[in-house]
């Protein structure tokens, strides 16, 4: 098969790197890619908001199959697009990338079907906005309603961080994506992410992960991309699957096949494991980053042939093998993210930090005069496997310190739960 990826980050690289171990693959197009992801791929300078390029391209290039990485080609329609021109994709239709594309429009789903969430409202007047704040009170979640790589959600601990984060939105810190805002109850539990391959009718388990959605050790700081994340996470239970299955992306399949929009493509779950039970706390339309890092390093079957089975609707035949070994990735970016990253400083001793159950993917990175350098805020993802999650956080921190770059940082903790949780069962 000939495949083109789009995308340009982590979370590419490890879709790349993956795909290119397919016995399946006969050529491998990445657009635009990133200095990793040439070494798994040929890359095309394509403009991938130019839908009819990328087209033309497939044709020109007899691509078989488009796997699309990024939320924001999804949301614009690219798969729609693509698909009017009789090429195959894996991603969903623009109407069903609403579930990320808009958090407003996936609380109203929750309403409807009844899934599990945070009480929430839907504002696009600040005045309003900040009266339900009032008269909820604090802490309080503040979320743009559109995409906003990451940065647009304010966990407010106070009342003046909560109008803060209203004024930051309303004043177009986030450009349109913020002209409305979800506020939502402030929910208390361990957070769990939960990914299913869809083909438009069957769901199917893909995995789960945590996250580390803050910039400092110990959960401080702003909200990020994500600094890093392990796999599998032990809070979800085979009884929690399941109930996240019944509750939440069952009733997410039916409402959006009812809606004309069925899904197909990768349903990721953000959940808030509660004392009740699980909650959803928001859905993305892709592959998580740096959740799929980990994912690849730990799945043992073929990724082209269960990317085909969801775009040909034969998930209902197929099953997902897992390596029993845990991954654990941690996330290197540079000074200044998650504001402004300073760029083009020089990274060195990848490939001597690489090896040994180690993988290296590229974020933000480029080349300049022969030099890797950082181009970018999430820059690198160091990811290790290991038997536990403590092993493969020992390896992943081993690595990331034989890498030469001082204008990079990173946390200190990513996997910290569960590797409290480990020594909890060990003693």
């Amino acid at each position: 098969m000939r495949v083109l990826l789009i995308g340009s980050g982590g979370r590419e690289h490890a879709l790349a790197w993956k795909l290119a171990a397919s016995p399946l693959l006969t050529k491998l197009y990445a657009a635009p890619g990133n200095p990793g992801i040439a070494r798994e791929a040929e890359l095309v300078k394509l403009d991938i908001a130019d839908h009819a390029a990328v087209a033309t391209f497939c044709k020109d290039n007899a691509i078989d199959l488009v796997v699309v990485g990024p939320e924001g080609p999804l949301v614009a329609g690219i798969a729609d697009d693509l698909r009017d021109q009789g090429i195959r994709v894996f991603g969903p239709s623009k109407r069903a990338a609403r579930l990320e594309g808009s958090k407003g429009f996936t609380k109203d789903l929750c309403a409807k079907y009844d899934i599990p969430t945070a009480a929430y409202g839907r504002f696009t007047d600040l005045t309003a906005a900040k009266a339900y704040v009032e008269k909820v009170g604090a802490p309080i979640v503040i979320k743009a309603d559109g995409l906003a790589a990451g940065k647009g959600v304010t966990i407010a601990m106070t009342l003046d961080e909560a109008r803060a984060a209203l004024d930051a939105c309303f004043d177009g810190a986030f450009g349109d994506a913020g002209a409305e805002v979800v506020v939502e109850e402030f929910m208390t539990g361990e957070e769990a992410s939960f990914f299913c391959l869809c083909d438009g009718t069957t769901a199917l388990p893909f995995g789960t992960a945590q996250d580390h959605k803050r910039v400092g050790d110990g959960d401080i700081g702003p909200n990020t991309g994500g600094m890093g994340a392990y796999s599998p996470a032990p809070v979800m239970s085979p009884e929690m699957v399941e109930r996240t299955m019944r509750e939440i992306v069952e009733p997410t399949m039916r409402g959006m096949a009812e809606l004309g929009a069925p899904f197909a493509g990768v349903l990721f779950a953000g959940l808030m494991i509660t004392d009740k039970g699980p909650k959803l706390i928001e859905y993305n339309t892709r592959f998580g980053d740096p959740e799929c890092q980990v994912l690849m390093m730990r799945l043992k079957d073929d990724l082209l042939v269960l990317l085909n089975a969801a775009v040909d609707g034969q998930l209902a035949h197929t099953s997902i093998r897992w390596r029993d070994e845990a991954a654990l990735t941690v996330v290197m970016a540079a000074r200044g993210y998650p504001g402004t990253p300073e760029k083009g400083s020089v990274i060195r001793g990848l490939d001597e930090a690489a090896g040994d159950g180690v993988q290296i993917f590229h974020a933000g990175t480029a080349i300049n005069g022969g030099a890797l350098v950082a181009n970018g805020g999430r820059v690198l993802n160091v990811t290790a496997s290991g038997k536990t999650v403590g092993e493969a956080q020992s390896r992943a921190y081993a690595a990331l310190d034989r890498i030469d770059w001082p204008q990079g940082f990173c946390r200190r903790d990513i996997g910290w739960q569960a590797v409290a949780r480990e020594k909890a069962e060990a003693s």
